[in-house]
């Protein structure tokens, strides 16, 4: 009897299979980038998310969001504090006694309900930088519960307990909270995690930031320099410890006489000067110093490099001082060598751009570069260091210019911007990316997009606004030729006091 063929089980063909594979990954790496350029050219034009921002009207306040919507009804008789403008956690102060200084405080959301009402007492932490402009700790409150004081996040999770007399900002720096307890000072950052333990009479920051170390005044009340593990720096025996340092060197003072230190405590330099300013970047180099009312640069040898003859010295960069004499500014390099002539009403460096600007008498700014060599000049409108250009008003026409000084054109640095002014026959109107006119010349003058999408626009002397659209929100009937900065939002004009950052219907 024949038997019938055995067939086997077929066998995988691994090269097909990995072939398959292939193309599948292939098939979704080409989804993946198709999906995100479309994403990207969506974003194209894109105006910032939402924020939320204190507003002004009849002499009350509230709080808006960036579409130029109320959120809370101006209804309060002091400013809402907005900690974190993409937070709903609006601070109010109310029934405040004038004559005791006492007052309540209450949090609110979006919806005008009363949050984290456990606590007795609910207020921002406040700080200030070196130009006294206020601002807070953006995820951080500071809340009072049975007498104590401690923080919670902006969404009410507990950081710090209630357990200490007072808390309160390091002037300055960031993530970095004061507490007392027990008559005794230390540190918390802004997660509640301590940083410096309450055992020192005094605190504060020796340099720009928290990672810079603290000057503190230990139980014998002396004071010297802790890092932010609390490691000794510069041991506590001095009568005071100056915010100088640099090189491993710091500024003492023993009685009213001020001495250069390492961080050892061996003595640097204690003669020859009134008053040390600053410790130059590199240690060679030495001190600015003062005497008889004149800046000069000593050596750390005692040795003096620049005499004390000049009004003002700041060191730009390494080598590179900003002098002032006869009243101008100008800059020397430490050879007394003459770099940029004494002419200007200010002079700043800006590091990340390399660039010198200097103030001219009419307002006007010359921007020098790193050669010295004036590129530029012309009313300074902006500069972004970290979007790497500088915008310019010259004479009639604003222009933009990256840190090579090379021109480019608005859309090249305003890329989510969906308006741009322009200017016809002595008119201004808005075009959109391609040049095609969107709002009519028309008007005497306009404010660029801002990051909200709104611009300004003038006519007969008054100020309205249009939309991302170029539509109009508010005809012009705003008298603002007081206004230091002309910014809308929605029917909203930014208040007079640009620091305060609030915006107010007259």
């Amino acid at each position: 009897m024949s038997r019938g063929r055995r067939y086997e089980e077929p066998k995988l063909n691994l090269k097909k299979v990995f072939a398959v594979i292939l193309a599948i990954i292939v098939c979704i790496m080409f989804i993946c980038i198709i999906k995100s350029i479309l994403t990207k050219d969506k974003e194209q034009g894109k105006i910032a998310s939402k924020d939320y921002l204190v507003a002004f009207k009849d002499n009350k306040w509230g709080v808006i969001d960036s579409d130029g919507n109320t959120v809370i009804d101006p209804s309060y008789q002091e400013m809402i504090t907005i900690p974190n403008s993409k937070k709903d956690v609006f601070l109010c102060i109310y029934d405040v006694n004038y004559e005791t200084g006492e007052y309540k405080t209450k949090a609110l959301n979006s919806k005008n309900e009363e949050i984290f009402t456990q606590y007795e007492q609910i207020e921002a932490i406040s700080n200030k930088d070196k130009n006294d402009n206020i601002w807070y700790e953006d995820n951080a409150l500071r809340v009072k519960k049975d007498g104590k004081y401690g923080t919670i996040n902006l969404e009410g999770k507990e950081l710090a307990s209630c357990q200490y007399e007072e808390i309160t900002a390091i002037e300055g720096i960031k993530n970095a909270l004061k507490i007392k307890k027990d008559g005794k000072i230390g540190v918390i950052d802004s997660e509640g995690k301590a940083v410096l333990p309450t055992q020192y009479q005094e605190i504060t920051n020796l340099g720009k930031d928290n990672k810079e170390g603290f000057i503190v005044k230990a139980e014998n009340g002396k004071y010297g320099v802790v890092d932010y593990s609390n490691q000794t720096i510069l041991e506590a025996k001095y009568d005071a410890v100056e915010r100088i340092h640099g090189n491993d060197m710091y500024v003492v003072k023993q009685g009213e006489k001020q001495t250069l230190v390492k961080k050892d405590g061996t003595e640097q330099l204690k003669d020859g000067y009134d008053e040390i300013k600053a410790i130059l970047k590199n240690a060679d180099h030495g001190i600015i110093y003062t005497k008889n009312g004149k800046y000069g640069v000593m050596k750390v040898t005692g040795e003096v490099a620049i005499p004390a003859e000049y009004e003002e010295l700041k060191e730009a960069k390494t080598g590179l001082l900003i002098a002032k004499q006869n009243g101008k500014y100008g800059i020397i390099d430490l050879q007394k060598e003459t770099k940029v002539e004494n002419k200007y009403v200010s002079i700043s460096y800006y590091e990340k751009a390399d660039i010198y600007i200097a103030e001219k008498e009419n307002y006007e700014n010359d921007i020098i570069d790193n050669t010295f060599a004036i590129r530029q000049s012309g009313i300074l409108i902006d500069l972004e260091e970290d979007k790497g250009y500088i915008a310019l008003k010259q004479g009639e026409e604003y222009k933009y210019y990256n840190f090579k000084f090379e021109e480019k054109k608005v859309t090249e640095i305003q890329t989510s911007n969906t308006l741009f002014k322009s200017k016809k026959d002595g008119k201004y109107g808005f075009v959109d990316k391609e040049g095609k006119v969107i709002v009519d010349y028309q008007y005497d003058d306009v404010t660029e997009q801002n990051r909200y999408g709104y611009a300004g626009i003038k006519k007969d002397g008054k100020w309205g606004v249009v939309d991302k659209k170029g539509d109009i929100v508010q005809e012009p009937t705003y008298n603002l030729d007081d206004y230091l900065k002309i910014e809308f939002i929605g029917r909203w004009h930014l208040g007079k006091d640009i620091n305060m950052n609030y915006y107010r219907i007259d």
